[in-house]
């Protein structure tokens, strides 16, 4: 396996990991994501003018915990690119995965009845979300984000050949948008088939995986 071949599949999977939170976190949480900042800011913008149904607290909690998650991420792992993940990178990325994990085991043994808890659920899970992507940009791949596929979208219909590119990294750009909506479903699934602690318990397994994946020297697959 290559270095571009395996960063990329990394990455991916913690794309489909993303869509996969979300999907939990919207349809379970009380209309919140976890790892798409973008939908909560507009949830806050229209909760502020006072549109039904909207929860602010939630949205806020889920911001604040993303950037918290990104500034532990950006204080413990090493600026600047590099053609692996260093040891605070794969540490803080099991890190996550750990926290993930705790929320699935507290949703198990509490559920989501008690609003605080849910509050607490759904900031571990952005802090979990914002340390991922921290944790993954020295690997300098800026079409996979991991957790928005906004750009990609956008870079992969400017530069296709329709608008007079040459179409270049199509596959992968088209790869990261399929992943993060089969995520979405996958979580969505699993989540009215075994309710959110499975859901929640898949997503940690993944981004656990990620973890030996990335660490595989080049060219050993």
């Amino acid at each position: 396996m290559t270095r571009l071949r395996r960063d990329v599949t990394g990455l991916l999977i913690l794309t489909f990991a993303t869509g996969l939170l979300d999907a939990v976190s919207y349809l379970a949480l009380d209309r919140v994501f976890t790892g798409n900042m973008t939908g909560n800011v507009l949830f806050v913008g229209f909760a502020l003018t006072g549109v039904d149904d909207i929860p602010l607290l939630n949205n806020l909690v889920a911001l604040g915990g993303f950037v918290l998650g990104s500034i532990v991420s950006g204080r413990i792992v090493p600026r600047g690119r590099a053609d692996d993940l260093g040891g605070r990178a794969q540490a803080t990325l099991l890190g996550c995965a750990a926290v993930i994990g705790a929320v699935a085991l507290v949703w198990l043994l509490v559920g989501t009845g008690v609003h605080v808890v849910e509050l607490g659920m759904t900031g571990a899970l952005a802090a979990a979300m914002g340390a991922q992507v921290s944790a993954v940009k020295p690997l300098g791949n800026s079409d996979i984000t991991t957790i928005v596929v906004t750009n990609t979208l956008a870079n992969l219909a400017r530069d296709g050949r329709l608008a007079g590119g040459r179409g270049q990294a199509w596959v992968q750009r088209g790869a990261a948008v399929l992943s993060m909506g089969a995520g979405a479903a996958a979580g969505s699934v699993l989540l009215t088939a075994g309710g959110g602690p499975l859901a929640v318990g898949v997503a940690c397994l993944l981004v656990a995986l990620v973890v030996p994946l990335l660490r595989l020297r080049p060219g050993t697959v």
